[in-house]
Protein backbone atom coordinates (compact mmCIF):
# COMPACT_ATOMS: atom_id res chain seq x y z
CA UNK A 1 0.00 0.00 0.00
CA UNK A 2 1.36 3.40 -0.97
CA UNK A 3 -1.63 5.76 -1.07
CA UNK A 4 -3.12 6.75 2.26
CA UNK A 5 -5.82 8.91 3.73
CA UNK A 6 -4.92 10.33 7.14
CA UNK A 7 -7.75 10.92 9.61
CA UNK A 8 -6.67 12.57 12.86
CA UNK A 9 -8.60 13.17 16.06
CA UNK A 10 -7.21 16.65 16.69
CA UNK A 11 -8.23 16.61 20.35
CA UNK A 12 -5.83 13.69 20.90
CA UNK A 13 -3.00 14.96 18.69
CA UNK A 14 -3.29 18.65 19.51
CA UNK A 15 0.24 19.55 18.44
CA UNK A 16 0.05 17.18 15.45
CA UNK A 17 3.20 15.44 16.63
CA UNK A 18 2.11 12.00 15.40
CA UNK A 19 0.33 13.31 12.32
CA UNK A 20 3.49 15.05 11.12
CA UNK A 21 5.59 12.01 11.97
CA UNK A 22 3.38 9.79 9.80
CA UNK A 23 3.28 12.27 6.91
CA UNK A 24 7.07 12.47 6.86
CA UNK A 25 7.57 8.71 7.11
CA UNK A 26 5.10 7.95 4.32
CA UNK A 27 6.69 10.39 1.86
CA UNK A 28 10.23 9.30 2.74
CA UNK A 29 9.27 5.72 1.94
CA UNK A 30 7.72 6.34 -1.46
CA UNK A 31 4.12 6.78 -0.42
CA UNK A 32 1.62 9.61 -0.64
CA UNK A 33 -1.15 10.86 1.63
CA UNK A 34 -4.39 12.82 1.50
CA UNK A 35 -5.97 14.63 4.45
CA UNK A 36 -9.70 15.50 4.53
CA UNK A 37 -10.72 19.05 5.23
CA UNK A 38 -11.63 19.55 8.89
CA UNK A 39 -15.05 21.10 9.55
CA UNK A 40 -14.85 23.13 12.73
CA UNK A 41 -18.53 22.79 13.66
CA UNK A 42 -19.20 19.35 15.24
CA UNK A 43 -22.10 17.17 14.15
CA UNK A 44 -25.24 16.63 16.23
CA UNK A 45 -23.48 13.92 18.26
CA UNK A 46 -20.60 16.28 19.12
CA UNK A 47 -18.12 14.47 16.88
CA UNK A 48 -15.49 16.14 14.74
CA UNK A 49 -16.53 16.38 11.10
CA UNK A 50 -14.47 15.84 7.99
CA UNK A 51 -15.17 16.52 4.33
CA UNK A 52 -14.56 13.37 2.29
CA UNK A 53 -16.21 14.68 -0.88
CA UNK A 54 -12.94 15.06 -2.79
CA UNK A 55 -11.25 11.94 -1.47
CA UNK A 56 -9.18 10.34 -4.29
CA UNK A 57 -10.58 7.09 -5.68
CA UNK A 58 -7.18 5.37 -5.51
CA UNK A 59 -6.74 5.60 -1.72
CA UNK A 60 -5.67 2.16 -0.51
CA UNK A 61 -5.75 2.58 3.26
CA UNK A 62 -7.11 5.00 5.86
CA UNK A 63 -4.84 5.65 8.84
CA UNK A 64 -7.02 6.63 11.80
CA UNK A 65 -5.24 8.45 14.64
CA UNK A 66 -7.28 8.55 17.82
CA UNK A 67 -9.11 5.85 19.73
CA UNK A 68 -11.96 3.42 19.26
CA UNK A 69 -14.47 6.26 18.95
CA UNK A 70 -12.54 7.84 16.09
CA UNK A 71 -12.29 4.48 14.34
CA UNK A 72 -16.03 3.85 14.72
CA UNK A 73 -16.72 7.27 13.23
CA UNK A 74 -14.42 6.51 10.27
CA UNK A 75 -16.14 3.16 9.72
CA UNK A 76 -19.53 4.90 9.49
CA UNK A 77 -18.44 7.80 7.29
CA UNK A 78 -16.41 5.67 4.87
CA UNK A 79 -18.81 2.74 4.74
CA UNK A 80 -19.44 2.95 1.01
CA UNK A 81 -15.75 3.29 0.13
CA UNK A 82 -14.75 -0.24 1.18
CA UNK A 83 -11.25 0.91 2.16
CA UNK A 84 -9.27 -0.88 4.90
CA UNK A 85 -8.81 1.06 8.14
CA UNK A 86 -5.75 0.99 10.38
CA UNK A 87 -6.36 2.41 13.84
CA UNK A 88 -3.45 3.96 15.72
CA UNK A 89 -4.33 4.43 19.37
CA UNK A 90 -3.63 7.86 20.85
CA UNK A 91 -6.04 7.37 23.73
CA UNK A 92 -6.09 5.00 26.68
CA UNK A 93 -7.80 1.64 26.08
CA UNK A 94 -8.32 0.73 22.43
CA UNK A 95 -9.67 -2.65 21.34
CA UNK A 96 -10.37 -1.71 17.72
CA UNK A 97 -7.13 0.10 17.07
CA UNK A 98 -4.35 -2.16 15.75
CA UNK A 99 -1.27 -0.24 16.92
CA UNK A 100 -0.10 2.00 19.71
CA UNK A 101 1.60 5.36 19.07
CA UNK A 102 4.79 3.91 20.55
CA UNK A 103 4.90 1.43 17.66
CA UNK A 104 5.35 4.06 14.98
CA UNK A 105 6.97 3.68 12.46
CA UNK A 106 7.04 -0.13 12.75
CA UNK A 107 3.31 -0.40 12.05
CA UNK A 108 3.67 1.81 8.96
CA UNK A 109 6.30 -0.56 7.55
CA UNK A 110 3.74 -3.36 7.80
CA UNK A 111 1.27 -1.58 5.52
CA UNK A 112 3.88 -0.07 3.20
CA UNK A 113 5.32 -3.50 2.40
CA UNK A 114 1.93 -5.26 2.44
CA UNK A 115 2.91 -7.68 5.19
CA UNK A 116 -0.34 -6.96 7.02
CA UNK A 117 -3.69 -8.73 6.60
CA UNK A 118 -7.27 -7.49 6.39
CA UNK A 119 -10.12 -8.66 8.62
CA UNK A 120 -13.75 -8.38 7.50
CA UNK A 121 -15.87 -7.32 10.48
CA UNK A 122 -19.61 -7.87 10.72
CA UNK A 123 -21.88 -4.84 11.10
CA UNK A 124 -25.45 -4.56 12.35
CA UNK A 125 -28.30 -2.73 10.71
CA UNK A 126 -31.15 -1.43 12.84
CA UNK A 127 -34.54 0.01 11.94
CA UNK A 128 -36.76 1.70 14.55
CA UNK A 129 -40.53 1.88 14.05
CA UNK A 130 -43.31 3.91 15.65
CA UNK A 131 -46.36 1.96 14.54
CA UNK A 132 -45.87 1.50 10.80
CA UNK A 133 -43.69 4.61 10.52
CA UNK A 134 -39.95 4.09 10.13
CA UNK A 135 -38.36 6.69 12.45
CA UNK A 136 -34.68 5.69 12.35
CA UNK A 137 -32.42 3.49 10.26
CA UNK A 138 -28.71 3.16 10.87
CA UNK A 139 -25.73 0.85 11.00
CA UNK A 140 -23.23 -0.10 13.70
CA UNK A 141 -19.86 -1.82 13.85
CA UNK A 142 -19.94 -2.31 17.63
CA UNK A 143 -23.46 -2.31 18.97
CA UNK A 144 -27.05 -1.14 18.96
CA UNK A 145 -28.14 -0.10 22.46
CA UNK A 146 -31.66 0.46 23.77
CA UNK A 147 -31.56 2.15 27.17
CA UNK A 148 -33.83 4.00 29.52
CA UNK A 149 -33.83 7.76 29.01
CA UNK A 150 -34.22 10.68 31.38
CA UNK A 151 -35.63 9.76 34.79
CA UNK A 152 -37.57 6.70 33.66
CA UNK A 153 -37.43 3.61 35.82
CA UNK A 154 -36.66 0.14 34.52
CA UNK A 155 -37.73 -0.35 30.93
CA UNK A 156 -39.69 -3.41 29.90
CA UNK A 157 -38.08 -4.89 26.79
CA UNK A 158 -39.63 -7.72 24.83
CA UNK A 159 -37.04 -9.67 22.84
CA UNK A 160 -38.10 -11.60 19.74
CA UNK A 161 -35.80 -13.75 17.57
CA UNK A 162 -37.11 -14.68 14.13
CA UNK A 163 -40.60 -13.65 15.21
CA UNK A 164 -40.70 -15.77 18.36
CA UNK A 165 -40.77 -14.25 21.85
CA UNK A 166 -37.48 -15.15 23.50
CA UNK A 167 -37.55 -13.20 26.75
CA UNK A 168 -38.91 -10.17 28.54
CA UNK A 169 -36.44 -8.06 30.51
CA UNK A 170 -37.10 -5.36 33.05
CA UNK A 171 -33.77 -3.60 32.93
CA UNK A 172 -31.88 -0.36 32.38
CA UNK A 173 -31.58 -1.41 28.77
CA UNK A 174 -30.17 -3.97 26.38
CA UNK A 175 -27.09 -4.22 24.16
CA UNK A 176 -27.13 -6.00 20.82
CA UNK A 177 -23.53 -6.34 19.70
CA UNK A 178 -21.38 -7.79 16.96
CA UNK A 179 -18.37 -9.97 17.84
CA UNK A 180 -16.27 -6.81 17.39
CA UNK A 181 -18.49 -4.99 19.90
CA UNK A 182 -18.37 -7.85 22.40
CA UNK A 183 -15.24 -6.30 23.96
CA UNK A 184 -17.01 -2.94 24.45
CA UNK A 185 -20.06 -2.03 26.52
CA UNK A 186 -21.37 -5.60 26.31
CA UNK A 187 -18.27 -6.86 28.12
CA UNK A 188 -18.70 -4.23 30.83
CA UNK A 189 -22.30 -5.40 31.29
CA UNK A 190 -21.18 -9.00 31.81
CA UNK A 191 -21.36 -10.26 28.24
CA UNK A 192 -18.95 -12.81 26.72
CA UNK A 193 -15.89 -12.07 24.62
CA UNK A 194 -16.47 -13.34 21.08
CA UNK A 195 -13.79 -14.01 18.46
CA UNK A 196 -14.19 -11.28 15.79
CA UNK A 197 -14.70 -13.65 12.82
CA UNK A 198 -17.50 -15.59 14.54
CA UNK A 199 -20.87 -15.23 12.80
CA UNK A 200 -23.02 -14.50 15.85
CA UNK A 201 -24.89 -11.67 17.55
CA UNK A 202 -24.75 -11.08 21.31
CA UNK A 203 -27.76 -9.86 23.33
CA UNK A 204 -26.78 -8.53 26.76
CA UNK A 205 -29.22 -6.97 29.28
CA UNK A 206 -28.06 -3.92 31.23
CA UNK A 207 -28.67 -4.24 34.99
CA UNK A 208 -31.65 -6.61 34.62
CA UNK A 209 -34.09 -6.89 37.53
CA UNK A 210 -33.68 -10.66 37.63
CA UNK A 211 -31.40 -13.30 39.10
CA UNK A 212 -31.58 -15.45 35.96
CA UNK A 213 -31.00 -12.92 33.15
CA UNK A 214 -27.86 -13.69 31.14
CA UNK A 215 -26.36 -12.74 27.81
CA UNK A 216 -27.68 -14.65 24.82
CA UNK A 217 -25.69 -15.56 21.72
CA UNK A 218 -27.70 -16.11 18.53
CA UNK A 219 -26.76 -16.84 14.94
CA UNK A 220 -25.60 -14.03 12.69
CA UNK A 221 -28.45 -14.98 10.36
CA UNK A 222 -31.12 -14.43 13.02
CA UNK A 223 -33.31 -11.33 13.02
CA UNK A 224 -33.90 -9.67 16.38
CA UNK A 225 -36.82 -7.47 17.27
CA UNK A 226 -37.03 -5.49 20.51
CA UNK A 227 -40.31 -3.90 21.59
CA UNK A 228 -40.64 -1.25 24.29
CA UNK A 229 -43.07 -2.73 26.82
CA UNK A 230 -45.99 -1.52 28.86
CA UNK A 231 -46.32 1.98 30.19
CA UNK A 232 -46.44 2.57 33.93
CA UNK A 233 -49.33 4.40 35.50
CA UNK A 234 -47.34 7.37 36.77
CA UNK A 235 -45.20 8.15 33.75
CA UNK A 236 -44.78 7.66 30.06
CA UNK A 237 -42.29 4.94 29.21
CA UNK A 238 -39.13 6.50 27.82
CA UNK A 239 -36.21 4.82 26.11
CA UNK A 240 -33.57 5.64 23.53
CA UNK A 241 -31.77 3.68 20.83
CA UNK A 242 -28.21 4.50 19.74
CA UNK A 243 -25.90 3.06 17.07
CA UNK A 244 -22.28 2.85 18.18
CA UNK A 245 -23.21 5.46 20.79
CA UNK A 246 -24.45 7.91 18.15
CA UNK A 247 -27.60 8.90 16.25
CA UNK A 248 -29.87 8.73 19.31
CA UNK A 249 -33.59 8.20 18.70
CA UNK A 250 -36.21 8.55 21.45
CA UNK A 251 -38.67 5.69 21.86
CA UNK A 252 -41.92 5.11 23.69
CA UNK A 253 -44.20 2.22 24.59
CA UNK A 254 -45.04 0.09 21.57
CA UNK A 255 -42.08 1.27 19.48
CA UNK A 256 -39.89 -1.51 18.15
CA UNK A 257 -36.38 -1.93 16.73
CA UNK A 258 -35.49 -4.61 14.22
CA UNK A 259 -31.80 -5.59 14.21
CA UNK A 260 -30.00 -7.91 11.82
CA UNK A 261 -26.63 -8.48 10.16
CA UNK A 262 -25.88 -5.79 7.61
CA UNK A 263 -24.74 -6.56 4.09
CA UNK A 264 -21.89 -4.09 4.55
CA UNK A 265 -18.73 -4.97 6.45
CA UNK A 266 -15.83 -2.95 7.83
CA UNK A 267 -12.29 -3.85 6.80
CA UNK A 268 -9.77 -3.56 9.61
CA UNK A 269 -6.05 -4.02 9.06
CA UNK A 270 -4.28 -6.51 11.29
CA UNK A 271 -0.53 -6.09 11.56
CA UNK A 272 1.86 -8.95 10.95
CA UNK A 273 2.34 -11.22 13.93
CA UNK A 274 -0.73 -9.88 15.76
CA UNK A 275 -3.70 -11.95 16.86
CA UNK A 276 -6.94 -11.29 18.69
CA UNK A 277 -5.67 -13.28 21.66
CA UNK A 278 -2.55 -11.15 21.93
CA UNK A 279 -4.74 -8.07 21.89
CA UNK A 280 -6.77 -9.51 24.78
CA UNK A 281 -3.62 -10.13 26.78
CA UNK A 282 -2.43 -6.58 26.16
CA UNK A 283 -5.76 -4.88 26.89
CA UNK A 284 -7.24 -7.05 29.64
CA UNK A 285 -4.26 -8.98 30.98
CA UNK A 286 -4.09 -12.61 31.95
CA UNK A 287 -5.81 -14.07 34.99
Amino acid sequence: MKKFALLTNYSKDKRLVYTRMIKTYITENGGSYWIPRYISEPDKDGDQRYDFSDMPEDIECVLVLGGDGTLLQAARELLQRHIPLLGINLGTLGFLTSAEKSELPKCLDSVLDDSCSIDERMMLEGVAYHGSEKIQMNIALNDVIIARAGFSRLVELKIYVNGELLSIYNADGIIVSTPTGSTGYSLSAGGPIIFPQTDVIVITPICPHSLQARSLVVSGEDRIMIEIGRRRKTQKEEAMVTFDGRSAQELETGDRIEIYKAQETTQLIRLKGRSFYQALQNKIGTA
